[in-house]
Formats: structure tokens, C-alpha cells, sequence
């Protein structure tokens, strides 16, 4: 949507939009996951297409996508500017799925490497120009980086409304718990920082929105803090939520156990929550 041109768009969005189709993106590497601009996979430039060898480590679609925006180096003495995008289609020759990850959490989603060996794709599924892979990278970033916020909102939310739900029935002492003073002081707690949080979530989505129509509106900040603060916040809440059910809480039959699982990648992925502090900071200090 940001750097396609019509003909791209027209081609893949269409058959995206209505589910036909699912997409991933290839950015990450087993050299090159917060310093991404230190990847290694190659694209060489033959005639009317470009050849692509190396792999991608952590891809979330992986195997299941029908096209895969993949980054590879077209300019390996140029640095991050050294770096394009590409559309791939699954089954190019050459292309690959290689190990199928086992994750703690988030198992719902298929996470794999993808494997390039002299995979030929045609010149005109160049994303962007040549050399502006990094900064289509960024960008795109910048715009999901909110969306992992609102994942770890959404499973905040959920286990806090399980809790409250508990504490309300749950009997210890001869009152229910949610009569109890340190109770009470845990529920204050995960419902003010979850709110905050959502403010911040639907300040960066509004300036997202907002910037469709300003181009020149920056925010690299706001996204960053949104997706930071949303996702430790949200650990804490679900860890204070399962601590809330007691020894229930670490049972399978009851949900705590799965959003807790699910909620840690949250400050992880889409650029872990050091990188953020550093996107923060450099905004900030601008």
C-alpha cells in the first residue's frame, strides 16, 4: 500500500483484502534480528530479474503466505541503502520453507525460515527502488508496531475481565476475595496501566490514520511508545491476573495460562522494547 505501484497494487491487494490470499514479510535473520540492516540474503541483478540466496529466520506466514515481501542486500558496500524489497510468490523455484518453529506461545501462528537458493524473481517485482529497502522496512514498522500493541491490549483486557469475573465469586476468609484491600489494590493497578496503555494505542493509530492525508506527519515516537508500553503492561497485567486465580491460574483448563504464554512475545517482536527506547529516545532528543 505504501510503495507499490499501481500495477503491484492492483495485482495483490484486491485478492489480500478479501482473505483469498494471505501475505508475510521477510525481514529478520539469524544474524540480523534488531540490527537488521546487517542481513546477508543477496539479490543480483541478471537481465530482467534478480536472483535471490540466503534465508529468513522467524517468519510469521512463513509457508502459508502466497506472496512474501522479502529484503534482500542488491548493494552489499552500500550499507542500509544497500538494501531492496521484493514481492515473491510461494512457488517460485527456489523458494523454500525450511524449519517450522515450536513456540512457547502464540502457537496459533505459523513462525518458519525461509530458504532462497538461486531463486529467480522477475525485475518488476521490485518494491519501491533499488536501495530503498530499509526505508520501506521502517516505515512499515512504524505502522505495525501499534498493531502488536493492540495484541497485547486485547489479551491484557481479556485476562484482567477473566479475573474480575473470579475475584467476585472466588471465597477465602468467609467474603470473596474482591473484598479484600490487597485485592482491590492489584485490580487499581492493572486497570489504570491498561488504560493508559490504550490511550497510547489509539493516539499512534490516530496519527496513522492522520497521515494519509499528511505526509509529512511523523510517528516514529508515538508508535514506539505505544508499542512498548502496551506490551510490558500487558505482562503485568496477565502475571497479576493468573496470580489473582492462584493455583488455578496455572492450570490448563482455565485461559490465564495460555494468554500468559501468549502475551510475552508481545515486547519482543516487531522490534524488541530496547529498540523501541532507542526509536524513543533519538525522536525525542531530535
Amino acid at each position: 500500500m505504501l510503495f507499490g505501484n499501481e500495477q503491484q497494487k492492483q495485482s495483490y491487494l484486491p485478492r489480500l483484502a478479501k482473505g483469498e490470499w494471505l501475505a508475510a514479510y521477510a525481514l529478520t535473520e539469524p544474524e540480523a534480528g534488531s540490527d537488521a540492516g546487517s542481513m546477508r540474503t543477496s539479490a543480483v541483478k541478471t537481465g530482467e530479474s534478480y536472483v535471490l540466496n540466503g534465508s529468513k529466520h522467524f517468519i510469521t506466514n512463513g509457508g502459508l503466505a502466497q506472496v512474501t515481501v522479502v529484503f534482500a542486500r542488491t548493494d552489499p558496500k552500500a550499507g542500509t541503502k544497500g538494501i531492496s524489497a521484493f514481492l515473491v510468490e510461494k512457488d517460485l523455484p527456489g523458494f523454500s520453507v525450511g524449519k517450522v518453529e515450536h513456540k512457547m506461545g502464540i502457537r496459533g501462528s505459523q513462525t518458519t525460515e525461509l530458504v532462497f537458493t538461486d531463486c529467480e524473481v522477475p525485475a518488476d517485482t521490485l518494491l519501491g527502488r533499488e536501495g530503498e529497502g530499509f526505508k520501506i522496512a521502517m516505515a512499515t514498522l512504524d505502522r505495525t508496531r501499534p498493531c502488536v500493541a493492540a495484541q497485547a491490549l486485547g489479551i491484557a483486557q481479556g485476562a484482567l475481565e477473566y479475573a474480575l469475573e473470579y475475584v467476585k465469586t472466588r471465597t477465602q476468609f468467609g467474603k470473596p476475595i474482591a473484598e479484600q484491600q490487597g485485592i482491590q489494590f492489584m485490580v487499581a493497578e492493572m486497570a489504570t496501566e491498561l488504560e493508559a496503555a490504550r490511550l497510547l494505542v489509539y493516539r499512534a493509530a490516530m496519527l496513522i490514520d492522520r497521515s494519509q492525508t499528511e505526509p509529512d506527519l511523523r510517528f516514529s515516537k508515538e508508535s514506539a511508545m505505544a508499542k512498548m508500553y502496551a506490551s510490558e503492561v500487558a505482562v503485568r497485567v496477565v502475571d497479576r491476573a493468573l496470580q489473582l486465580l492462584g493455583g488455578y491460574g496455572y492450570m490448563t483448563e482455565y485461559p490465564l495460562e495460555r494468554m500468559y504464554r501468549d502475551v510475552r512475545i508481545t515486547p519482543i517482536y516487531e522490534g524488541t522494547n530496547q529498540i523501541q527506547r532507542l526509536v524513543i529516545a533519538r525522536e525525542a532528543l531530535r
